[in-house]
């Protein structure tokens, strides 16, 4: 058994971890991700990217899988 992420936009990680930790890591690192890329874009041309809401996560969730 293994662990993966879905997105809320139907997308999936092809990882599979071997803990629910290790892959509610990997989604959190995503939605920092997520985070930094909106404030590079909105710093860059702030008149076409508004400025990131903090609040506004990506949802997401983690399945269990067989490997």
């Amino acid at each position: 058994m293994g662990f993966k992420v879905e997105w809320e936009d139907g997308d999936e990680d092809d990882e599979v971890f071997d803990t629910y930790e290790e892959a509610e890591a990997h989604a959190l690192e995503g939605v920092s991700n997520y985070h930094a890329g909106g404030e590079v874009l909105h710093l860059s041309n702030p008149g076409d990217y508004p400025e990131d809401d903090d609040d506004d996560d990506p949802e997401y969730e983690i399945v269990e899988v067989d490997d």
